[in-house]
């Protein structure tokens, strides 16, 4: 077995664990709890007053480094969004999809199968904000809640699209290469695994869901005086023949993002760069035509007004994904090499723990895998500890006497379903701020049907090992 030591450290980290998630179920912020927890780690491993002090600024220092691009694309497509609304631009941008999305079935599904395409070929950051700007407005009008909206795109796509990952493959890669097997073994075997989790995650949401909307705890959002009104709104570009044609133009623009993304093999942060600079250059465009002479001023206000959206939105946030970074490798840039030299980050340290510990069966071995990844998942990248579920199935499929293409798998998409994220408060704020929704409740709608995808899928690695 992989040797661990766990230290005072692991255990208050757990123990923080523990309690945010204990407040998170009776909705109760948990940034003072975060706070706290970085306070103590820093006391208890520096043994130093005014280091532990230092290491709050740090890690929120740390956490804002890597939020930074999310914060900055979610801020540019919004000021972008502003002048479309303002424009008219953005109504015949969703007009070809009024006739196909008729009511909130159709709105759920649509805009998760589109997500989930998307987010194969260029992962979910790019597309968040795309799929939110030009399908949130049409779903709330088919009678599909922002939350839905939300649901329907952080499933599809940091959940399904991201966990299999077979496009890019970076996710098969980094565990089957830790496992000893090819990319190719780690793809046939997630096939079953990730149809299964699919399908019982979003099906079940779904129903939970239409639930909630039927009973009336998540009311129809769409307001016909309102509509009304903005349909008779004066936009700033009268002519909607040039609506028309800069609506075009937008989506060719965004088409060849698309295509350069492909042939130029760009991914991630580079994706999200090419579509952020995209963004800002179609702002300057449209604010010329529509402000003309006013446009520098008014280039401005929109960015100003979306720089504004995103830092109240991310703020409450940094404090929650500061401590969660603490899991992983910002524990020794904020606070040095006060872990043990054998130590991989406390998140990984406690799955390794874990593992060592349980007996070795097909069932607990597949029980275990999913725990090991859904714990290294909590430090909120979702691929941080991918590795170590493929090192950790390596060993089980030994004493099994084989299955570890199964247990791979299984480990890969339970660290990022957890971690990648629906389930890790800070990981869905994006998804959340383009719907304009609460992290934190997008987080509870979609434990419940994340769990049951995780046990659902388990039970089927166990049959297929």
């Amino acid at each position: 077995m992989i040797n661990v030591t766990l230290t005072p450290l692991h255990y208050i980290y757990l123990f923080f664990i523990i309690i945010i998630i204990v407040a998170m179920a009776k909705k109760k912020d948990i940034s003072l709890i975060c706070i706290l927890g970085i306070f103590i780690l820093g006391l208890m491993g520096s043994k130093s007053l005014y280091g532990s002090a230092m290491g709050i600024f740090n890690s929120f220092v740390y956490a804002t480094k890597e939020l930074m691009p999310t914060i900055f694309i979610i801020s540019l497509i919004t000021a972008m969004s502003s002048i479309l609304m303002a424009s008219g631009i953005n109504d015949e941008l969703v007009s070809p999809f009024k006739g196909i999305i008729k009511n909130y079935w159709i709105a759920y599904w649509l805009i998760g199968i589109v997500m989930m395409i998307l987010s194969w070929f260029f992962w979910p950051s790019p597309a968040v904000a795309l799929i939110g700007a030009l399908f949130l407005p049409i779903a709330k009008k088919a009678g599909l809640p922002a939350i839905g909206v939300a649901i329907a795109m952080n499933l599809f796509g940091h959940g399904i699209a991201l966990s299999s990952d077979y496009i890019i493959q970076a996710a098969p890669k980094l565990t089957g290469d830790a496992a000893g097997i090819s990319v190719g073994s780690v793809m046939s075997a997630s096939v079953p695994l990730v149809i299964t989790m699919g399908l019982v995650t979003t099906v079940s949401a779904f129903y939970f869901l239409r639930k909630d909307i039927k009973s009336g705890s998540l009311p129809i959002e769409f307001n016909l005086e309102e509509e009304e009104a903005n349909s008779e709104r004066k936009v700033l570009i009268s002519s909607r023949k040039l609506r028309k044609l800069l609506a075009l133009l937008i989506v060719i623009l965004f088409t060849l993002d698309i295509i350069i993304m492909f042939k130029a093999n760009l991914q991630g942060g580079d994706a999200t760069a090419l579509i952020g600079g995209t963004a800002v250059f179609i702002l300057s465009l449209i604010s010329i035509i529509s402000y003309k002479k006013n446009a520098l001023d008014k280039i401005t206000e929109d960015l100003v007004k979306g720089l504004q959206f995103g830092f109240k939105i991310f703020g409450i946030v940094i404090p929650v994904a500061a401590f969660f970074y603490l899991g992983d490798a910002a524990f020794f840039d904020v606070f040095g090499n006060i872990l043990p030299e054998t130590s991989h980050g406390i998140v990984n340290d406690l799955g390794v723990a874990l593992a060592n510990i349980v007996p070795l069966n097909s069932i607990v071995s597949s029980a275990t895998l999913t725990a090991v990844g859904a714990i290294t998942g909590l430090d909120g990248s979702g691929f941080s500890g991918i590795s170590l579920v493929g090192s950790i199935a390596k060993i089980f499929s030994t004493a099994l006497g084989g299955g570890v293409e199964i247990l791979t798998a299984l480990g890969q998409i339970a660290g990022i379903w957890v971690g990648g994220g629906t389930i890790v408060p800070w990981a869905v704020i994006p998804v959340a701020a383009i719907c304009g929704i609460d992290a934190f409740e997008l987080t509870k709608k979609n434990f419940k049907p994340v769990v049951i995808g995780l046990v659902v899928t388990t039970i089927v690695a166990i049959f297929l090992i």
